[in-house]
This record gives structure tokens, sequence and C-alpha cells, in this order.
């Protein structure tokens, strides 16, 4: 077994655990990891309380040489170790790229950033759509050969926009949506309805100064340091799980101008970060709070 970032290989798989906690967890995943031919890569793991909390593990490994196959090694696993650990689950495979769409309004330093990352590499995707209410951005994602669509929205439209959002992310296209500055609010219905993680940038240090108008507000307050976080997205405003942090220092030399400006580098970067953990299957939620390997 091998410390670190997974290896680049691409028959490799990635197992989430979430469970009571109690001995022999790791030895029982381990020992039925290397009964089937699987070579351990990878492995970190958590517990909140060791005297009955939640232990949570990520373990990557290879499956070049498994003795059975995908369906029979999940249903081996499931009978074998994840139900006498009461296990909640997962196994995602480096070869199965999660194909992402992205939601966006006018500002498109964050979509622009993403884009990069996932032309260059950087990103482990398929990057199949970006959606916008406005049509600042068609020509960028027509220049990295990603399809667009136009969602325009007003108070009175919002249903029938979040309808067409629906048709456009429908059908198991997607398994996950970013919101890279999309400056509309989702409603209930689409979260319950939409499927698939939603993963939001949002230009404060959450919990300062939720909602909108972050900057203005933190200027006001004569704030010494902004920040960005990227959360998955729930129905309470600006609640949803916090993903990735970051802040940098200001000082009362910097105006609002300033503050924008320094803010989008931040904003940037906190939502590459919080997408290409999730891509690579490194984040579990517990309750309101994420675990992050």
């Amino acid at each position: 077994m091998t410390a670190g970032r997974d290896a680049p290989a691409t028959h490799v798989g990635r197992l989430l655990i979430s469970c009571p906690d109690r001995p022999g967890i790791v030895a029982a995943v381990s020992r039925f990891l290397f009964e089937h031919g699987a070579n351990i890569l990878d492995a970190d793991q958590h517990s909140t309380d060791p005297r009955g909390g939640t232990f949570f593990m990520r373990m990557a490994f290879h499956l070049d040489g498994l003795d059975i196959g995908r369906a029979e090694l999940e249903r081996a696993f499931a009978e074998q170790v994840a139900a006498p650990f009461a296990m909640e689950w997962s196994i995602a495979y480096a070869t199965d790229r999660k194909r992402v769409a992205i939601l966006v309004s006018r500002e498109d330093h964050c979509l622009l950033d993403l884009l990069w990352r996932w032309r260059s590499g950087e990103l482990d995707a398929e990057v199949g759509l970006v959606l916008s209410n406005h049509r600042v951005v068609e020509q960028d994602a027509a220049r990295c050969g990603v399809p667009f669509a136009h969602v325009p929205v007003t108070p009175e439209s919002k249903p029938a926009a979040e309808a067409a959002l629906l048709e456009q992310l429908g059908g198991g296209r997607f398994d996950l949506l970013v919101l890279a500055r999309y400056m509309q609010i989702l409603s209930g219905d689409f979260l319950a309805r939409v499927g698939v993680p939603i993963i939001n940038i949002h230009h404060s240090f959450l919990p300062a100064f939720a909602g909108a108008d972050p900057y203005r507000r933190a200027s006001e307050r004569g704030v010494k340091i902004i920040g960005a976080t990227a959360h998955y997205v729930t129905e309470e405003l600006d609640a949803g799980p916090i993903i990735e942090q970051d802040v940098v220092r200001v000082s009362h030399r910097d105006d609002l101008d300033a503050l924008v400006r320094l803010g989008r580098d931040v904003e940037r970067t906190v939502l590459a970060r919080a997408v290409q953990r999730h891509l690579e299957d490194r984040v579990l939620v517990h309750e309101n709070r994420t675990v992050v390997f």
C-alpha cells in the first residue's frame, strides 16, 4: 500500500465508507480486497469518536488483479463486509469519468477557470454542457467545444425556466451540477428533482455574509479578510455542507472594487479544488458537515 494521491492508472476503484465505529473495520475491508486480488493504493480514515462515534474511510485500489467482476465484487462486499458493519458505502471507478454540467450567469471567471483546468487535464471529468440565463459566455463555451444552452429567467418565468433546466439536465445525462456564479436561487422543487449533487461557490467566507452582495457588506464592516466558500447546495440558502474555503487579507486601503478583484481569485481556486475533490470521490457528507480526504 502506498500513501498519497491515487496512482495515475485507469483501472482504479475508490471505496467510500461511513458506519458506526468499532474495532476491525479496516482489517475486514483490507482482507476482503486482498482475498479478491486488489492492490490497495491509498487509504485514509477518520473517526468522530473511537468510543461509539462514526467512522469514515476512503480506499483507492487497483482493479487489475481482481478475480471477479465489478458487479460480483460489489455484491460480495455488501454481503460479507458492509452488512455486518452496518456500512453506508459506494465504489466509484476511475474509468467512469463523471459527467458535469455548469450553470453560470454574467460573471465568467469561475467558468473560464474550470474550462481551462478541464482542457489541461486537471479535472478528470466530461464537461458536457454550459447553461446560462445570459448569453455572455456562449462563445467561451463554443471555443472549448462544450454545448451551450440559454435559459433566461425573470421572476415571472422562473418556474418555466427551472423546468427548461431540468429538461436539459434530465435523463441521467450528468453526475454533477456546478454553479459557477449562477446568480439565481434554485427552488426546493428543482433541488428535489435534479437528482445529482450540486456544488456552489459563494463569494464570502461562510457563515459570514451569506446571501446577496457580500463584498459590499464586507467593505461596510471594514473586514480584514475576505474569502470564498464552495459547498453542496441545499434548500436553505448558503447553508449546505462546506467542501472547501480560503481567504485573502485586505486592509482599509482596499475599496469595494479591490475586494471584488481579490475575491475573484479566491473564488476560482476554491471552486476548482472543491470540484476536483468531488470528482476524485474524496468527500463524504455527514449530517451538515463534510469529511474531505
